[in-house]
């Protein structure tokens, strides 16, 4: 990794060498809003606009840099580089979250790889853009970590001529952690590829990711650890080699887990007819090849003791991995039409290869045996399509997919309006069916630990949703669901304390609803976000919070002369209500159901301090102030601590060559 970093850095430091002062600001208008426009060059030196740097998404959604300095921006500033709304981090970066709201994975017709808790910050397929830039663009993010180590984001793109793009990034993290046995090491590195013929008939996207995300496990706090992590706050001043979160002892600290993923993508198309001045139609066919390989390891020296993960087969070393193998092809027509829409129909194949080397018989009290396999692999074949239209304001369109052929079943489909009022106000509605077998983890599973072991054959997890988003510009927007979900499949601890892959009987209802609003009033502004949900059905079964909310106040000016620096200060105030949150295990890098401890309840206060300076947004925050007068006894998972209060500093910098 430190090769990796020093590589990247390197080629940063290249292009900061020719770096000129003065690129792309994002254009501003009075009312304080981005727009989407670009001012004639004058003269050959003339730099760009902003909006000539392009960020093209998989599906071809379009954006520009945005090199603005907005309290979203601060929302995001941090290591998964989205917004944690819905997530609670353990105590180091790096490490895995637990989730106030469930999950929503992208639609999928076949299993997914297990270890879930490891793949926050696994990038699949639809998180790669690609771009087109009229210059070379270069982005750098920093942000401190806990202890030792640095966390970075390098990010480079050129456009070689008008039809050729390439890009190159690396993000890597190494942070120590204040608890014993902590440490993260994780690397993301991919390269993109963009290219269009001289008529535009041929087009190709290609990119190649390779991901390995490391930690290591010490099982959370042992009971004696938990003494002492809740002792300073009852007997302050008795306890105080505890502040020292070093010196608390945790469960074990000789295993590691890591999670590995490459994946070379590619997507190509002829147009067989394009759009011309004279017709609007267009004609194009494709093709879409996915090729991922990933692998989840567990290694530890030597089992558990005091039996906190059962029985062990071998008496030293324990090494559990894991592999998936999956190769796609998907062939497309699309056909486009001014007034019939966009229409793309499709159809593919998936080999997929999951398990592992050794087949395993269990022997149970009776002396009778049980093979449990290796492998699960075989060839899926699927049909599906994609519509979309634009009529008189509304907004109609609908995608599914399902598998004719092969040893799995599943389907999704999704169907939904959209209506544009002006542009203030538009609302959108959305129908959701999908079936899906459980994910690979629980129909099969293999451990060096004797009860880790098993072959489920499950029922698909089916789900209906129903979703309506209103947003109402200066006023609110909301965001409803409700789902139903049969057969929903979970991790619980059964009677000897073990891990183990279950399955509801019973339907789960899922009501959720998110308010985001925004004031503003002179250099004063409050932004506020609140989720409620109401689970029916599925008792003790899927846990979350009633409550989130999360309330920013802050406050924002340019200072000194010629509006040189951008300021932004404020307070922000989270809070969810307290719930039987999920409990994490490390052999398997998942949540399982609890009903035994209850977290949350509790107030999270962070101070930041931004500033901007050109096309450098630089971030200072102090992360749960409260926590800085009364000591911290709050989880984030049962046995896993909340993070203390801690200064942090970082930056995003843009540079335009």
């Amino acid at each position: 990794m430190r090769k990796k970093i020093i590589f990247v850095i390197a080629l940063v430091s290249c292009s900061l060498i020719w770096a000129q002062e003065g690129e792309g600001e994002t254009p501003v208008s009075s009312d304080g809003l981005t727009r989407n426009f670009s001012a004639p060059r004058k003269d050959k030196k003339e730099k760009p606009p902003i909006t000539d740097y392009k960020i093209i998404s998989i599906k071809s959604d379009t954006t520009y840099v945005d090199t603005t300095l907005t309290l979203l921006k601060d929302y995001k500033f941090n290591y998964l580089r989205r917004d944690d709304f819905e997530l609670l981090p353990i105590n180091n970066v790096g490490q895995t979250y637990n989730s106030l709201a469930k999950r929503e994975e992208r639609d999928h017709i076949l299993p997914l790889f297990g270890a879930r808790a490891r793949h926050f910050n696994f990038m699949e397929a639809d998180d790669i853009n690609y771009y087109h830039v009229p210059t070379p663009l270069t982005e750098l993010y920093f942000k401190t970590t806990f202890e030792q180590g640095q966390q970075l984001d390098a990010f480079f793109t050129v456009n070689t001529s008008p039809r050729l793009n390439l890009s190159i990034a690396y993000k890597g993290v190494r942070s120590l952690g204040k608890y014993q046995h902590a440490l993260t090491s994780t690397g993301n590195f991919r390269s993109t590829l963009s290219y269009h013929t001289k008529n535009n008939r041929y087009q190709i996207r290609t990119h190649f990711v390779s991901q390995d995300l490391l930690n290591e496990e010490n099982g959370g706090l042992s009971s004696e650890g938990i003494d002492q992590y809740l002792a300073r706050g009852e007997f302050l001043g008795e306890e105080d080699e505890f502040a020292d979160r070093g010196s608390i002892t945790v469960n074990f600290e000789n295993a590691e887990s890591i999670l590995l993923g490459k994946r070379w993508y590619l997507n190509h198309q002829y147009n067989i007819i394009r759009k011309t001045d004279s017709s609007s139609t267009a004609l194009a066919v494709g093709h879409i090849l996915d090729i991922t390989d990933k692998s989840f390891q567990f290694d530890q020296t030597t089992p558990a003791t005091d039996n906190l993960l059962g029985e062990a087969y071998e008496s030293g070393a324990l090494s559990d991995k894991v592999a998936l193998e999956d190769f796609s092809n998907q062939v497309f027509l699309d056909f486009s039409n001014k007034w019939l829409g966009h229409l793309r129909i499709l159809g593919g194949s998936s080999n997929y290869n999951y398990g592992y080397n050794t087949i395993l018989t269990q022997v149970d009290s009776e002396g009778a045996e049980t093979n449990i396999t290796n492998r699960l692999k075989g060839d899926v074949y699927s049909v599906g399509g994609e519509y979309e239209n634009y009529y008189k304001g509304f907004e109609l369109f609908a995608d599914g997919k399902t598998i004719v052929s092969g040893d799995f079943d599943g389907y999704y489909a999704n169907a939904g309006a959209g209506y544009q009022l002006n542009d203030k106000y538009s609302l959108q509605g959305k129908i959701s069916v999908n079936s899906v077998a459980p994910n690979y983890n629980f129909l099969l599973y293999q451990s060096d630990y004797v009860n880790y072991n098993w072959q489920n054959d499950f029922d698909n997890v089916e789900t209906q949703k129903l979703q309506i988003n209103l947003k109402a510009k200066n006023i609110a927007n909301i965001e409803a669901s409700y789902a139903t979900i049969s057969n929903y499949t979970y991790f619980a601890k059964n009677a000897d304390s073990i891990t183990v892959p279950l399955q509801a009987s019973e339907n789960i209802d899922v009501l959720k609803v998110k308010l985001t609003n925004s004031f503003k009033y002179w250099k004063i502004g409050l932004v506020n976000t609140v989720m409620y949900q109401n689970v029916q059905g599925g008792d003790q079964i899927y846990n979350v919070p009633e409550i989130i909310t999360r309330n920013s106040l802050y406050y924002e000016d340019h200072w000194f002369k010629k509006k040189a620096l951008f300021l932004q200060a404020g307070v922000t105030f989270k809070y969810f209500s307290s719930y039987n949150g999920d409990a994490y295990d490390p052999v398997l890098s998942e949540f399982y159901v609890q009903n035994d401890e209850e977290i949350g309840g509790f107030p999270q206060i962070d101070l930041f301090f931004n500033a901007k300076v050109r096309q450098t947004r630089v971030y200072f925050k102090v992360e749960n102030f409260g926590e800085a007068f009364s000591q911290n006894n709050e989880f984030s998972a049962p046995g896993y601590a909340y993070r203390d209060a801690v200064i942090r500093f970082g930056l995003v910098w843009n540079f335009f060559l």
